[in-house]
């Protein structure tokens, strides 16, 4: 069976050897990792998905998906192998494990967070099940034995019609992390990782009326803002928006990630932190209504169409580096949260969960909530903790406990595309 791209269009081709357009899922297990446990896990799961076994294959002057029976790839290297390389049987998906540590790889333009934490739910199921030898509950889970909806497999976005017209915004230039700090772009990404209580945090978030997301991007916002006082540039957080509910798809599989655009300018600043929440909430609601969700979905069609019409790889990457320069200079940080993770009874299972991604911006912070810790990945474009330790300071000033783990370089799975050198 074909799928027809479209989503995944733009990733690919904003995909780069060192900067691979791809999400790594990280989980340290209560135990060591069994290694036929999770043989069998990563079968039968993958049984669930055959929307991502699927290897990618030129069609004329474009691409298509098609049916890759060979098996799902599991390396014991902790680097993982590959995507779309003979390393990983040519899937865009794969796993590895090191030690009690669990990994899933996955091209970004095939799924979005929302996507992966499906499979990982799936994985984890019949993996504990297997390992520790106990029937788990499944529910909410996706199992091998359901029918699998036509919902899943549709991309919402080729269906989508009567999309409104996006307005064009004349947003003055953000805040821009490097230049304020005076720091080069390393090309090489750290990530520094802060874990706090979930109870604890979700008591302070309702305390002020707000969400993990709303103030996540509120706590660093001030904290920025405290770093530079008499900066006048706006600071300007983006927070990640699920596209799904705006198009009627909650099951769609597809990478369906748009942004709420915060902006803490000089009259916020002045106002106390209950107000400033009150004030993102207000923005939030604001630009998630579904037409101005769909405007946003609207634009990313007419940029795949434009970047589709070209023939020439060399014009078609040159748009997609186009529009990944706009997007780098659209904000001072990127914020994402993809919502508690739910993964049922096998989440007590997990010690650690980390989620890094490609990023576009000096600073993305990732936020995942599992087994009643919130993690906060600050994935960064430097080695320096100058905005970490902001950040923290803003946790500090409001009696919120944490631990810090020391930087680490960023490892995302590269992908083996026809235009990129080996």
């Amino acid at each position: 069976m074909e799928q027809t791209l479209f989503t995944e269009i733009l990733p690919l081709y904003k995909s780069k050897k060192n900067h691979p357009y791809a999400i790594r899922i990280r989980m340290q297990m209560r135990d060591m990792v069994d290694a036929a446990a999770l043989r069998y896990a990563v079968d039968i799961t993958m049984k669930r998905y055959p929307y991502f076994c699927v290897r990618l294959q030129e069609d004329g002057d474009g691409f298509v998906f098609v049916d890759n029976p060979s098996p799902v790839v599991i390396s014991r290297l902790p680097h993982g192998v590959d995507l779309n390389s003979e390393a990983s049987n040519y899937h865009m998906v794969s796993f590895s494990c090191d030690a009690d540590w669990l990994i899933m790889d996955i091209f970004h333009g095939l799924t979005d967070a929302a996507g992966a934490y499906e499979v990982i739910r799936t994985l984890l199921y019949y993996y504990c099940s297997c390992r520790y030898g106990v029937q788990l509950s499944a529910q909410g889970i996706r199992t091998a034995n359901d029918e699998i909806p036509l919902a899943e497999w549709e991309c919402p976005v080729m269906k989508a019609a009567n999309l409104p017209t996006p307005k064009r915004y004349d947003m003055p230039q953000p805040l821009n992390l490097h230049a304020a700090a005076h720091l080069r772009d390393e090309k090489i990404s750290t990530v520094y990782s802060i874990l706090t209580s979930e109870p604890d945090f979700m008591r302070f978030n309702r305390a002020n009326g707000a969400s993990p997301g709303t103030m996540v991007s509120l706590l660093l916002s001030r904290a920025i803002a405290k770093l530079f006082p008499d900066s006048k540039e706006t600071i300007r957080m983006i927070l990640c928006v699920n596209q799904r509910q705006a198009l009627h798809a909650p099951l769609a599989h597809q990478s369906l990630v748009g942004g709420a655009f915060l902006e803490y300018g000089e009259i916020l600043r002045n106002r106390p932190l209950p107000q400033q929440i009150k004030a993102y909430r207000e923005m939030v609601l604001d630009q998630t209504s579904e037409e101005k969700v769909l405007a946003g979905v609207s634009a990313t069609v007419g940029l795949t169409k434009m970047l589709l019409s070209e023939k020439a790889t060399e014009k078609r990457n040159g748009l997609a580096v186009f529009a990944d320069e706009m997007a780098s200079r659209a904000g001072t940080s990127c914020v994402s949260y993809a919502g508690k993770a739910n993964f049922g009874e096998a989440e007590k299972y997990v010690r650690e969960f980390h989620l890094w991604c490609y990023n576009s911006l000096p600073v993305t912070v990732e936020i995942s909530a599992v087994n009643g810790i919130f993690t906060f990945d600050f994935i960064q474009k430097f080695r320096s903790p100058i905005y970490v330790n902001a950040f923290q300071e803003e946790l500090d000033a409001h009696g919120i406990s944490y631990d810090l783990q020391d930087g680490m370089v960023q490892e995302l799975p590269n992908i083996r595309l026809p235009w990129i050198e080996s």
